[in-house]
């Protein structure tokens, strides 16, 4: 019996998505259509229970993509993968089209609607209030793209090059990396604190907020936020030595907008995991040079490759290493690669169009997945 539900699993399998060369902690969909070319999508898990969550919506007039990085368990980033997008869709609706007030107004809901869930869930789960997550969102619209985050994943365009340099690629960031590692952030955030010499502290080799976090901006983390929430025990562990007078991070997302050019070539949407290995620059070209096949697993590989590197050991040794101690060696990678065909008059866009429909998501737990079964708990999105 057992099986007879394998062999009819795979088919389904080669539809969403696919185990990956031996790494059991590996998930990937090859290439799939949307409304202005191919996409591809791929996740490695590091974590006990899979923290990023990860989304690819295509209809035949729009295409939205959702990168949620997770810190403190899962339980934002599966929020988040349930609530934004259908969000995004009531506002646009209401509106008449996609627009920044648009994404804000999707952005602070699923923020309102998680932190209702915490305060209901406060009883039996206290530790509910640190958990948080990354939000990286794009959604491209009548040729324009559209990029909101919150938190330090990324997404980077690539393009062609002008002039002399036709073949090759330039990497071009669009997000902001709201993280205090970086100079301009924690700035920002010393000056929304100024009666408060020690917001920002270099503890355990990084900046972080409080000593406690590296982000600046996310869903959840409502113990960071709320007053009512700061003598939660892992925020007093901490040393806080006063009431929160302000909120420490926010919800409120940097947002772009810009039309696409016909040398816009493709898009990467990455959680840090990646980019902690890998620069822009190396992921635009990896992508430039290799096959639309399969290469969102091509990248996450690459990032891999760089960590057996900086470790002295194998690329094989690393997909050995279990889930949870794998967490020592990298963090959970998801990667996405939008192509854009359609602004640049690619004959292949009719086609694609018609088949450009349907919602794309990489498994909740990539273990459990991989494994034909698993804690139930960890395939339960949060509701």
């Amino acid at each position: 019996m057992m099986m007879m539900l394998r062999s009819l699993s795979r088919p389904l399998e080669r539809c969403l998505g696919v185990r990956a060369g031996g790494d059991a902690l590996m998930w990937h969909a090859d290439l799939k259509p949307h409304a202005s070319g191919d996409f591809s999508i791929a996740v490695v898990q590091a974590n006990n229970c899979l923290e990023d969550q990860s989304q690819v919506f295509a209809s035949p007039f729009a295409t939205y993509v959702g990168v949620y990085d997770g810190h403190g368990g899962p339980e934002a980033s599966r929020f988040v993968n349930k609530h934004l997008f259908p969000f995004l869709h009531k506002f646009a609706t209401e509106q008449g089209g996609l627009s920044a007030d648009v994404i804000k107004k999707a952005f602070n809901a699923t923020e309102e609607e998680f932190l209702r869930l915490v305060k209901r869930s406060l009883p039996v789960r206290p530790q509910i209030t640190s958990v948080g997550s990354c939000c990286l969102v794009g959604a491209i619209s009548n040729d324009v793209l559209y990029v909101a985050n919150l938190g330090d994943s990324r997404a980077v365009l690539g393009r062609k090059a002008s002039g002399d340099k036709e073949n090759t690629v330039v990497a071009e960031r669009l997000s902001t990396d709201h993280n205090v590692g970086v100079e301009e952030v924690r700035k920002e955030v010393e000056e929304l604190h100024p009666d408060d010499s020690h917001i920002v502290v270099y503890t355990r080799g990084v900046w972080r907020i409080k000593g406690i976090i590296q982000v600046s901006r996310s869903i959840g983390d409502v113990y960071l936020k709320k007053p009512e929430f700061y003598r939660d025990p892992i925020f007093q562990q901490f040393g806080n030595p006063v009431p929160l007078k302000r909120p420490l991070i926010t919800a409120e997302p940097s947002i772009l907008i810009r039309k696409l050019k016909p040398q816009d070539q493709f898009l990467i949407f990455a959680s840090d995991g990646l980019w902690e290995q890998l620069s822009d620059e190396a992921a635009v070209n990896i992508v430039f040079k290799n096959p639309r096949a399969g290469i969102a697993k091509r990248l996450v590989r690459a990032a891999l490759q760089e960590v057996a590197k900086k470790r002295e050991m194998r690329y094989s040794d690393i997909k050995k290493i279990k889930k949870g101690i794998r967490r020592h060696f990298h963090d959970d990678i998801t990667v996405i690669v939008i192509y854009l065909d359609k602004h640049r008059g690619s004959s292949r866009n009719k086609r694609t169009k018609q088949n450009a429909m349907g919602c794309t998501m990489a498994p909740v737990d990539i273990y459990s997945f991989n494994a034909d079964g698993g804690d139930e708990d960890l395939l339960q999105t949060i509701t």
